[in-house]
């Protein structure tokens, strides 16, 4: 077990007594869905936006390192882990209600896929893209999550966060400055706490339809059986251009570094084969990169959020 410093050791005095639940050295591949990574210095699972804006405020204040994390379906871990505290924001700060006939809110730990059964249950349409995207909704407002034509950016109305002195602010969808795959939270100044979505009335059973045809897609073309960090690389800014048509036709399916893999199901998502470090999934995305754009001219992005084990 590693050596706590006072700093740490404060912070987490603090957050037991805010009866956050803490865990030491916890195991992160665990938390992702590479399934991948090492352990982390503490872990506190966040109960209330409140608790998040006074412990956010102390760590900062005291030089501790911090990072938020949802469902981790979008991260890799370094192989060491992470030298400094994680906020877990997941299943104790969940809350989803109805504040007005179309207008569903849902803190930063709800799964997407609650948020989308909640909204069929109440018969509102528009969430139907989301239907089986293994994100969180602060994950989803944090990356814009989108697929099959549909974005965050599309339904949300309101978001809000705290910011690194513990203040609580509301942001109109304007303000969030909604890009592909991307918001202002990436700069890392605010942490999500809660989103506000606002959907049409729609067909119980329409609705339904779409998010089964969606699910469907999702089994019959994507790696689903395999850890992964969705899909690994942004599309390229030029219509009708694909990722993993790129990289399959730079030959690379089934390519693989150590336990990391181009998927032979789809050649836009990397996998965990088995076994796989985050040096061999960093090592396959760099060879990807090259290959794809000696071929074809393109500089694949990589859309995977990389965490180091220290700064």
């Amino acid at each position: 077990m590693r050596e706590l410093d006072m700093n740490t050791r404060s912070l987490l005095t603090l957050a037991e007594e805010l009866e956050c639940r803490v865990f030491l050295d916890e195991p992160l591949d665990k938390h992702n869905t590479f399934r991948i990574g090492g352990s982390c210095t503490a872990m506190i699972d966040i109960n209330s936006p409140d608790n998040l804006s006074q412990l956010w405020e102390e760590a900062n204040r005291l030089g501790i390192r911090t990072m938020a994390l949802g469902n981790g379906s979008n991260v890799l871990f370094d192989d060491k882990g992470f030298d400094g505290v994680i906020f877990l924001i997941g299943s104790s700060m969940d809350k989803i209600y109805m504040r007005s006939d179309n207008v569903i809110v849902a803190q930063a730990g709800c799964p997407l896929l609650k948020l989308c059964r909640f909204a069929l249950e109440h018969s509102l349409s528009g969430l139907e893209f989301a239907y089986g995207i293994p994100g969180s909704v602060g994950g989803a407002i944090f990356m814009n999550a989108g697929a099959y034509g549909g974005e965050i950016k599309d339904v949300i109305k309101f978001g809000r966060a705290v910011d690194r002195e513990g203040r609580q602010f509301e942001f109109t969808a304007e303000q969030m400055k909604f890009g592909y795959r991307s918001s202002r939270f990436l700069a890392g100044d605010e942490l999500i706490v809660e989103g506000e979505f606002e959907l049409p009335s729609g067909s119980y059973d329409d609705i339904q339809d779409k998010m089964v045809d969606l699910m469907g897609r999702r089994r019959e073309k994507q790696p689903l059986n395999l850890p992964s960090a969705g899909s690994t690389f942004k599309r390229p800014d030029v219509e009708g251009v694909y990722a993993g048509k790129l990289i399959e036709d730079s030959g690379l399916r089934g390519f693989s570094v150590g336990g990391a893999q181009v998927s032979e199901k789809h050649c836009g998502f990397v996998v965990n084969k088995g076994g796989a470090t985050s040096g061999d999934v960093l090592e396959l995305i760099k060879q990807v990169q090259a290959k794809v754009e000696k071929d074809s001219g393109y500089l694949l992005e990589c859309e995977v959020r990389y965490i180091p084990y220290s700064v």
